[in-house]
């Protein structure tokens, strides 16, 4: 009985140590949740301060370059000396104007930076300029990634410091502040108040209002032919009696609104396509809110590409796509290729990639932003709303090119009082739109900083999916002056896949260079082929072998899609008309 009754102890002992222990672990739980809670809602409102940029990632960063610095005496000593060794280029460039003019910087280009003291003030910034260059590279020991983000913030705080930005130090700005008295102060302070009202009430410039889709941009004539949750797919009527088999659907990037591909009528690319004969689909991405923060990029391949591909298929069963896709949506033109190719599925009849990357490994200055601190950062600012702001996206921006889109524009706006502007490709650049928290997160941890889609461990659907599978041609493109996606980075295709491409590199930057129609003045690009079968070439040089050609690259890029035809032309047909007009109601969400 004593065993019996140790035993009914023992069984009501061992009956209520589990609930004792799963609410000592609940609320055990419950701790944690609230000490993580605690630390998220910190960061995120800590990141409305900072910018989104970690303080963290920031100290670490120089506090590691600090360490090295002291571990690096020779290096140490060439500093401290750098003004005896230079003393003498430094005095030569101020007293030699044809020198002093072989290196010009664009801030100190003008005729009037070679009268004193001007020169004597342009010459020691750029000397200072060079100090930090030496003292933040290619310091012993110092990995790569802290050396880009210790020089790009050393940069960050020289630009704000130029002479070329202030009214004393500046000749132009202070000659005609003395010849207005001042008058050129009072106009800048005044568009300086409209442009703090208008970013605080989160209104588009007034000049945008000339520049609205559907009405002076965005009016290719077309019908949106499908919308879900996600997307809105248009296909443009056609312009031409007879045309050609495949159609070309455009998967443009969500960052932006899809009608930097069709802006004015004389640099519109949908529009030049049409007329040239081709049947054009084009996705209209929804610009996300909070109730889309758990959109993933499952979602965008299955509701967006997948969903554009069955649309496109479904209205010509007979042919096969030419797919297109524009920096983000050229990344998902890439997995979508490469899933479909898993999966069997040969709908795709050709890929071309503007701008695009699949290799992020050497990917510029955005790589800034993909170090685990400052994803983890950027993680807890999204969770507070549910999405990456548009403000923050166009500061990340700003910063890569803050002469072109931060300094100079205070300075002709706010200094000489005059307002620069609107041109289309502006006005689209301020139509911004947000990204999902989810998806934003995926993008970076496992695209940007985990490089997985090339390194064949990125899953779509919980499938693996790998890059070299895809056997269709591809036409890339990269741009000169790329500071989003470099062209070097954007060449990686060649060691990605193993099929027929053609690589373009066009002048210009990651949208001009793109929106580069026939007949634009000062355009050129090289162009070569790279058969299945032949060796790969570096960058350097595929640049000295291939060949260069003045103009747009548009019409070589028409000719290798006709290439890829296999039926010339077919009669074109007529779009319900029923069907609402492009550019849809997705284009006008803000």
């Amino acid at each position: 009985m004593k065993e019996s009754g140790k035993k009914c102890h023992s069984d009501k002992e061992s009956a209520a140590t589990p609930d004792i222990e799963r609410q000592c672990c609940s609320n055990s739980k419950d701790i944690n949740n609230y000490f993580n809670f605690y630390n998220m809602l910190f960061q995120a409102n800590l990141a409305k301060i900072t910018a989104g940029i970690s303080p963290a990632a920031l100290g670490t960063a120089y506090f590691s370059w600090l360490s090295q610095l002291a571990l690096s005496p020779g290096l140490l000593s060439e500093l401290a000396i750098y003004p005896v060794m230079h003393a003498q280029d430094c005095v030569n460039n101020i007293l030699c104007v044809e020198r002093a003019a072989e290196g010009k910087d664009v801030r100190f280009h003008k005729d009037s930076w070679q009268f004193m003291p001007w020169r004597l003030w342009a010459e020691g910034f750029l000397q200072v300029e060079d100090w930090w260059q030496h003292a933040t590279t290619n310091v012993p020991g110092l990995p790569e990634d802290v050396e880009r983000l210790v020089s790009f913030g050393a940069r960050q705080i020289l630009d704000a410091l130029s002479p070329s930005n202030f009214v004393l130090t500046n000749p132009d700005l202070f000659h005609e502040t003395i010849r207005s008295g001042g008058s050129n102060l009072i106009r800048g302070n005044a568009i300086a108040f409209e442009d703090f009202v208008e970013k605080l009430t989160g209104v588009p410039p007034s000049a945008a209002k000339n520049f609205i889709p559907g009405k002076d941009v965005a009016v290719t004539p077309g019908r949106v032919v499908f919308s879900n949750h996600l997307i809105e797919l248009i296909q443009y009527e056609p312009q031409t009696k007879t045309v050609f088999k495949e159609p070309v659907l455009i998967l443009p990037a969500w960052i932006m609104k899809y009608y930097i591909l069709d802006l004015s009528p004389n640099n519109s690319l949908v529009k030049w396509l049409v007329e040239q004969g081709h049947t054009v689909f084009m996705v209209s991405w929804r610009n996300p809110d909070s109730g889309d923060r758990d959109l993933g990029m499952d979602d965008y391949y299955r509701q967006g590409a997948r969903a554009a591909i069955d649309i496109a298929s479904t209205i010509l069963p007979e042919a096969k796509i030419n797919l297109v896709g524009y920096c983000l949506g050229g990344t998902l033109a890439m997995i979508t290729a490469a899933a479909m190719t898993r999966e069997g599925d040969d709908r795709l009849n050709s890929l071309t990639l503007l701008a695009a990357q699949g290799d992020f490994s050497d990917a510029g200055e955005l790589r800034l932003f993909a170090t685990e601190s400052e994803i983890s950062f950027l993680k807890n600012m999204m969770w507070e709303k549910g999405y990456l702001d548009t403000k923050q996206m166009a500061g990340s921006f700003q910063m890569l090119r803050t002469y072109d889109l931060i300094w100079s524009k205070m300075v002709d706006d706010y200094l000489h009082g005059i307002r620069r502007g609107m041109t289309d490709l502006l006005a689209w650049n301020a139509d911004a739109t947000r990204m999902p928290y989810k998806m934003h997160s995926e993008y970076l941890e496992k695209l940007f900083l985990k490089n997985d889609f090339a390194e064949g461990r990125f899953t779509v659907e919980g499938e693996p999916i790998a890059a070299e599978n895809i056997q269709i041609p591809i036409f890339a493109v990269g741009t000169e002056k790329d500071h989003v996606a470099p062209w070097q980075s954007v060449y990686k295709i060649h060691l990605m896949t193993n099929c027929n491409i053609t690589f373009v590199l066009t002048s210009g930057g990651h949208n001009a260079g793109i929106v580069s129609e026939p007949g634009h003045q000062g355009r050129s690009y090289h162009i070569q082929t790279r058969k299945q079968s032949e060796p790969y070439l570096d960058p350097t040089n595929w640049l000295e072998l291939s060949e260069k050609q003045e103009g747009s690259w548009w019409p070589s890029w028409h000719d290798w899609l006709v290439q890829q035809s296999v039926a010339k032309h077919v009669p074109s047909s007529a779009i319900d008309i029923t069907l609402p007009a492009a550019p849809g109601s997705y284009v006008m969400q803000k």
